[in-house]
């Protein structure tokens, strides 16, 4: 048996000999302590010895190659070495491990216990407030489109505590039918339980039981000859059956994830489907970061231990390869969630039907996000043509101005690399101090504050800089490039052609008298394009956030004539801004004190841009 190449500046057998046999956590250690590999182990002694006394792949040769040290970190269990080991490559991120980057908590439904009229409504984060939680999510989209079917079937309010409180009147989910109106007393106790216990059962996946209640009351309704409410028991029937039919889980019941990896070389998607009380609510795609020649086994072992390890555990999670560590973390994720939790690979029926569907998902869309990136090589090689430049562009930038008549200025910067857009690295700047509607001012304020940035190292330099404008920009952003000491990137100005059309945009080069025009078809306008649009976006995004911001807090104050009295009257008859906004002038000019010409000025105020 060959010997496994280590580095000679680590003295693998003096450290083997010292090593206890007990469970533990090993981290491998390369040149300046920079960290290489945190493993678990059930025997310490017998899994690191491994590195070094026998034939290895290709891989692991060249980490044990590059060890210069080794701590451990002894455990009492096998299953604590589990958890200390997910925490430390959710914090350190080895090079060699495999890395789940998922830092975002997942969505609930949240209905409130302790008032009077319980509330539905979304929730992320810790589920510290009194209440039932139902979920999780897999989207934030999904929730709200959960919500948004449970106000149509149901009427529990949705709306704001505040909101609820300061009613005088009905809203407008009243007139259309959505709400009944708790918030004046138009509906007893009692009937609003009977829907909130029908909102709650449909979450837990019975919706049978509420459609056989719901029968009930509709006969009882046309015995009685009351016939209008025997129709809205038929209409509410009709759309919760429709509900049923498109969400339900045929043969499934109880709560479990579906886990389906697809490996392509070095790149892995894992795709997650979410089945809670019977009913599939979404699926969503991962991507962790691999090494090279990992296997389907080992990826989905290290997804379920990161994953899961800080999120509810459903009772089921079924894979479609048996990870190499199953019993291990069926005993860790048990203990962990309070429950028992079963991982199965082998299911038949209506679970392998599901299981083949969600590896179909995860082998298409890994094959889509690889296929992008084959595309954007394509671009970034053509662009690299096109700019004349001496290697492929490994980081862009770009930035863009946005304001409502020169007002609430704010500038964007979005980031690119070989991969696409860097979202991560996106940046929006306030710009503040300035004459309004001076775009070179505000592109200056915008440079400085990101480029002092890059001058100390805090963000790497791009190899291009692209900016929304024509000669006059790059004049002054070359100017403050300058004055801030950056050098050695390319300057592109992307200035709209003839008629402001797509297609006919002219490219500025720092130096060059002449711009560079593209076919409409070339692959790095194309990117030029992408780049541009994102920037613009994200700046007009920020801007109106910013502008709405504004106008929650100060737009009634700006209005001649209302005062604090008459400004909290309106809002208090509206229950806040948002309805107000949404009132006509008629319906405006019916609360004391507001005359009509007052009215017509704050309706003005509200849509005149419009």
């Amino acid at each position: 048996m060959s010997e496994t190449p280590s580095n000679p500046g680590f003295d693998a057998k003096t450290f083997l000999s010292t090593l206890t046999t007990r469970p533990g956590v090993y981290r491998m250690l390369g040149q300046d302590d920079k960290l290489l590999y945190v493993g678990k182990a059930k025997n310490l002694k017998k899994r690191v010895s491994s590195y070094f006394s026998r034939s290895l792949n290709r891989r692991i040769q060249l980490m044990v190659s590059q060890i210069e040290g080794i701590e451990v970190v002894v455990t009492h269990t096998e299953a604590e070495a589990l958890i200390l080991e997910n925490n430390l490559i959710k914090s350190l991120k080895p090079k060699y491990n495999i890395l789940l980057r998922d830092d975002k908590s997942y969505p609930y439904i949240h209905l409130s216990t302790d008032q009077k009229f319980p509330r539905l409504s979304f929730r992320r984060g810790a589920r510290t407030g009194k209440g039932r939680y139902f979920g999780p999510y897999p989207s934030a989209g999904s929730t709200r489109e959960t919500l948004q079917i449970l106000q149509k079937l149901f009427s529990v309010r949705q709306c704001e505590e505040s909101f609820f409180r300061n009613r005088s009147r009905p809203c407008l989910q009243y007139q259309i039918k959505r709400c009944d109106a708790p918030c004046v007393d138009l509906v007893d106790e009692e009937t609003y339980a009977k829907d909130v216990r029908h909102a709650v059962l449909f979450l837990e996946g019975k919706a049978n039981r509420v459609i056989d209640e719901l029968v009930a009351r509709m006969e009882s309704a046309s015995q009685t000859q009351a016939f209008e409410m025997a129709a809205l028991y038929r209409d509410q029937i009709k759309r919760l059956r429709r509900i049923q039919e498109r969400q339900y889980v045929s043969g499934e019941g109880g709560d479990l994830d579906i886990v389906a990896v697809s490996l392509i070389g070095s790149s892995a998607c894992v795709q997650v489907f979410f089945i809670r009380s019977g009913r599939n609510l979404g699926n969503k795609s991962f991507y962790p970061g691999i090494p090279s020649r990992a296997n389907e086994a080992s990826v989905l072992s290290a997804f379920v231990s990161q994953y899961y390890l800080d999120k509810p555990v459903p009772s089921e999670i079924i894979l479609n390869k048996e990870p190499t560590d199953r019993v291990l973390l069926q005993e860790v994720l048990s203990n962990q969630s309070g429950h028992k939790v079963r991982i199965s690979s082998r299911v038949r029926g209506e679970r392998a039907r599901w299981l083949r569907m969600a590896e179909g998902n995860a082998a298409l869309a890994l094959k889509a996000r690889l296929a992008s990136r084959i595309d954007m090589e394509g671009r970034l090689e053509a662009l690299q043509q096109a700019l004349d430049l001496p290697e492929l562009p490994a980081r862009m930038e770009c930035f863009d101005i946005s304001h409502t008549r020169g007002e609430l200025t704010v500038a964007s910067c979005v980031v690119f690399n070989e991969q696409g857009p860097l979202k991560s690295d996106y940046r929006r700047f306030n710009i503040e101090g300035i004459t309004p509607g001076d775009d070179y001012a505000a592109m200056q304020q915008a440079l400085e504050r990101r480029y002092t940035r890059i001058k100390k190292g805090e963000v790497p330099l791009p190899d291009i800089l692209f900016i929304d404008g024509g000669r006059g920009q790059i004049g002054v952003v070359e100017e403050s490039l300058r004055e801030l000491g950056i050098s050695g990137l390319t300057l592109v100005g992307v200035a709209k052609g003839a008629d402001r059309k797509a297609g006919m945009e002219q490219l500025f080069l720092l130096g060059s008298s002449t711009p560079i025009i593209l076919p409409a078809d070339s692959p790095a306008l194309h990117l030029v394009q992408q780049i541009r649009d994102e920037a613009h976006r994200f700046a007009i995004t920020a801007h109106r956030q910013r502008r709405e911001r504004k106008r929650r807090t100060s737009v009634l104050e700006e209005i001649p004539g209302i005062g604090p009295k008459r400004r909290q009257r309106l809002l208090r008859q509206f229950g806040g801004l948002q309805e107000l906004a949404r009132a006509g002038i008629e319906d405006i000019s019916r609360v004391e004190g507001v005359s009509q010409k007052l009215a017509e000025q704050i309706y003005q105020t509200f849509h005149g841009e419009d």
